[in-house]
């Protein structure tokens, strides 16, 4: 079930608001009104396979309870207990997700012909299990309290973070389900979840599905692009992404305060880094902190000296690649952006300065281009988009462009560019798409702000823009697409 689907927006996201707002106000009882959220998510998380459904259920019951019984155990008790659950949770995500990626690699290297399974990878079984390894992690340590199972299910089900975050920490959201003040009914989180709800909606069915054509059209066609088909390719893919994802945070932060609830930021407009280290402290920030406090830091952090430090740089990255996907593609990804971050690192000991626009430049190219090997299905195809962007692979301009750019600027520009006369890839719409994202992203404020303040101001002009957006959205609802952190 989508957020952007008529079925999620007419029908599931009324009835559950009705529901729980008669509970809430009829006081029936926190257990009530958490166990309502319960079925809730679990039916819109079987909505996509019910098969989904005992996998994710017999992990909440298996984490829950091992969860407990770090409390009543000695010290070296609790580290077999931990290992123990950690293993186990890797190993069921490493069967849906890795298996055939292990046995394909196998076949490579050692000539065999072992069978491949073709496993269906659960919906978020990546974000509820990583989600659950930092609550048996955190049970160790003394850090969680005594909650019930009821509320422990309402903190790894609830729907608007179930299936591709953010990732969430038990500390900031069960102390949130158990406090008696967000079981009332609240205008002003439910104006602002509305708000942010809606500008998600229009990041995901307005720009971000407009743009998946030309993406879908320059990656499949990777081995015949020009350097400025390449360039919108890749460029296109970097706006979807962040589009589509940064559209669901936003939804899913809307949702959350429906309840009353507070779901932590996601992105902080990470387009306008001026360097590595800042675009990973504004890009899917709920990820980056669970890589720092429970692989980096872990690791050794930065304690024991600069190599170690750049090794677990390297290592923190390589893995947040690999928990992307089963492929070299997101190996290599997490890599180099892991040897980014070492290098800006070493340059930061020069105390050395870009101007502002060279060092958004460096960034936004190196992010851009590193989002090819995350798209593309191999890494043969991702150096062929690559090669492309650099001019190996011709420099020529379809003439399809040449005639849109000529009549804009009123100049016949055939005497003056080489151009192709073979039928272009990409659609020279995509460009001029490319265009409005990047100013959107450059220039138009994002909702970080609105919501740490925690209110909206409603002016006159905000509300015709809401209803010319919502006119847009309803437009393209009925061929809106399904989320690409899904896949994840």
């Amino acid at each position: 079930m989508l957020f952007s689907s008529f079925i999620f927006l007419f029908l599931f996201l009324p009835i559950t608001l009705l529901v729980h707002s008669l509970l809430v106000s009829y006081k029936t009882g926190q257990n009530i009104i958490l166990g309502w959220l319960v079925i809730a998510s679990l039916f819109f998380y079987g909505w996509w396979d019910f098969s989904y459904l005992p996998i994710l259920t017999c992990s909440l019951i298996f984490n829950y309870l091992l969860g407990k019984s770090l409390n009543n155990k000695s010290e070296s008790q609790k580290k077999l207990t931990l290992s123990f659950g950690i293993i186990s949770n890797l190993l069921l995500l490493g069967y849906f997700k890795y298996y055939d990626f292990l046995l394909e690699n196998i076949n490579t290297l050692t000539g065999a012909n072992l069978p491949l399974l073709n496993l269906i990878l659960p919906l978020g079984i990546s974000f509820f299990t990583f989600q659950q390894i930092t609550y048996l992690v955190d049970s160790y340590r003394g850090d969680t309290g005594d909650y019930n199972f009821i509320a422990y299910s309402t903190f790894v089900t609830f729907f608007p973070q179930l299936i591709a975050g953010p990732i969430v920490h038990h500390k900031e959201m069960m102390p949130q389900f158990m406090q008696d003040k967000n079981l009332t009914l609240n205008k002003d989180n439910f104006k602002l979840g509305c708000y942010l709800f809606a500008v998600g909606l229009f990041k995901k069915v307005v720009l971000a599905d407009s743009l998946a054509p030309y993406v879908n059209q320059g990656f499949d066609n990777s081995q015949i692009l020009t350097m400025i088909e390449a360039w919108i390719c890749s460029i296109s893919y970097s706006l979807q992404l962040y589009f589509d994802f940064s559209g669901y945070a936003d939804m899913a932060i809307g949702c959350g305060l429906f309840f009353n609830i507070r779901l932590p930021l996601n992105f902080n407009s990470p387009y306008k880094a001026l360097n590595i280290q800042d675009f990973w402290r504004r890009w899917h920030m709920t990820l980056s902190r669970f890589l720092r406090d429970y692989i980096y830091i872990p690791l050794g952090g930065n304690r024991h000296g600069e190599i170690i430090k750049y090794r677990n740089l390297l290592i923190t990255f390589i893995l947040g690649g690999i928990w992307h996907g089963a492929g070299w593609t997101f190996i290599v990804w997490g890599a180099l952006h892991g040897i980014a971050l070492i290098l800006f690192a070493l340059w930061q000991k020069t105390n050395l300065t870009l101007p502002r626009l060279v060092a958004w430049l460096i960034t936004f190219n190196f992010v851009n281009a590193t989002w090819v090997f995350f798209r593309s299905n191999s890494i043969e195809k991702a150096l062929q988009i690559l090669k492309s962007m650099i001019g190996l692979s011709g420099t020529e301009i379809p003439i399809q462009y040449l005639d849109s750019l000529s009549a804009l600027v009123g100049i016949p520009l055939f005497d003056y560019i080489t151009f192709s006369l073979r039928p272009h890839i990409v659609d020279i719409t995509a460009l001029w798409r490319c265009v409005i994202g990047i100013l959107v992203v450059m220039v138009i404020k994002n909702c970080a702000s609105e919501y740490k303040n925690q209110t909206v101001i409603f002016s006159r002009n905000l509300m015709a823009a809401a209803g010319f957006g919502l006119a847009i959205i309803f437009t393209s609802l009925s061929s809106s697409q399904v989320f690409l952190y899904f896949n994840f």
